[in-house]
């Protein structure tokens, strides 16, 4: 049996225990993976239960790199890719889905809410994940990236079984030093929304390289920072990304202007900052964190330098933020402490932020978050061998 699972809404004080819910423990005949969908119960009625609806995924392995599919149509809005962490050669990627509410594709014979629609390998772990931004017409292609050892980039299609299954295929492998054997492993990379056809990619080796999907080429590679680069974001629009890593620095870089580029914050005592995350509602804004540390760093481009905030709440490492795809003052956050909290930073530029407004006690340390763009009504993440899709 599970774990009580807790919903907090700090607003009120009020404490949800998802005591009395509809619990389906279940063998996927495809993979044997167990999955769970779970929903809140409450005196508050059904508006509540629906809002605090949770799904669980358990995959054969940890589960670390995870992302939602950017495309609208409804075969495809709880499509998810989630990444294998195993500490071997040998990885996996898992493409799941969620079955339709309605039951109109019942004859998917998966008996579970989330089933796996397709796996392929993938040497070593992936570091991100991430589904093309690109969702014109319902003839575009279903792009998903990786990043391990090299950029990599497969193509998704249905399988025309008729069961919700997928087809996988290889379409492009990146590799801009084709003089060596050995690679520099990447860190993190991002996927230009404004322009799909620009992917950014960050390097142990110092460096970031801005990649043409189209014709599988490198459009240039600089030297970002002093040491490992450990993850890039592109701001809202084509031109402007920045990069964080080992050096304890955040640097903001043009493509129109790439000699110059310009260091916004630094870490107090230059411990390596982990992760980027970019505002896209408002540009001015980004969060990261620093190793090993509890609290979230908010910066105004505006302002370098100083934090606009930083918060605090987890009792345990931050590892992941995101921002609200749907607002410019939502943000959430999660960590060691087994917490996913959301923030709202609408007043940050005139009183520090104490606590949070809604939090998450998932079963165990969270080590990823992602907010879906299309859906914003829901977040996920995971920890250990699960994948949880949580309605805010």
């Amino acid at each position: 049996s599970l774990k009580t699972s807790r919903l907090v809404d700090k607003d009120d004080g009020r404490y949800q225990d998802n005591l009395n819910r509809s619990n389906t423990n279940m063998t996927d005949h495809q993979g044997g993976s167990d999955m769970t969908s779970q929903t809140t119960s409450s005196a508050s009625g059904i508006g509540l239960a629906q809002r605090k609806e949770i799904y669980t995924y358990k995959a054969p392995w940890t589960v670390f790199a995870m992302a939602w599919s950017n495309r609208p149509d409804p075969s495809s809005q709880f499509r998810l890719a989630i990444g294998s962490y195993v500490e071997q050669y040998s990885n996996t990627v898992q493409i799941v889905n969620k079955r339709p509410a309605d039951g109109s594709e019942a004859d998917y014979g998966h008996s579970n809410q989330v089933y796996m629609a397709c796996e392929f390998d993938h040497p070593y772990p992936c570091t991100k994940i991430l589904w093309s931004p690109d969702t014109r017409s319902g003839g575009a292609r279903d792009l998903l990236a990786t990043t391990g050892d090299y950029l990599r980039i497969w193509n998704v299609t249905d399988d025309g079984s008729g069961r919700g299954t997928l087809l996988h295929k290889r379409e492009a492998l990146l590799n801009n030093n084709k003089n060596s054997e050995y690679c520099a492993p990447l860190t993190s990379f991002d996927w230009n929304e404004t322009d799909p056809n620009i992917v950014g990619t960050s390097s142990i080796d110092t460096t970031c390289t801005i990649w043409d999907v189209t014709t599988q080429t490198a459009r240039t590679q600089l030297i970002a920072h002093d040491r490992e680069v450990f993850d890039l974001a592109f701001a809202r629009g084509k031109d402007v990304f920045a990069s964080v890593g080992a050096d304890g620095s955040v640097r903001m870089f043009d493509l129109r202007s790439l000699e110059h580029s310009t260091i916004i914050y630094e870490s107090p005592n230059l411990d390596p900052l982990l992760r980027l995350a970019w505002n896209k509602q408002d540009a001015h804004y980004l969060s990261t964190f620093m190793v090993d540390s509890r609290r979230t760093i908010i910066l105004d481009i505006r302002m370098p330098s100083l934090p606009v905030v930083e918060l605090g709440g987890h009792a345990g490492c931050v590892n992941a933020t995101a921002w609200a795809p749907h607002s410019s003052c939502h943000l959430c956050t999660a960590g060691d402490d087994s917490q996913a909290l959301i923030w709202d930073l609408s007043q940050m530029s005139k009183r520090p932020v104490e606590d949070p407004i809604l939090a998450y006690n998932a079963d165990g340390e969270i080590n990823n978050l992602q907010w879906s763009k299309s859906q914003p009504d829901w977040v996920s993440i995971a920890f250990a061998d699960k994948l949880q899709i949580l309605r805010v």
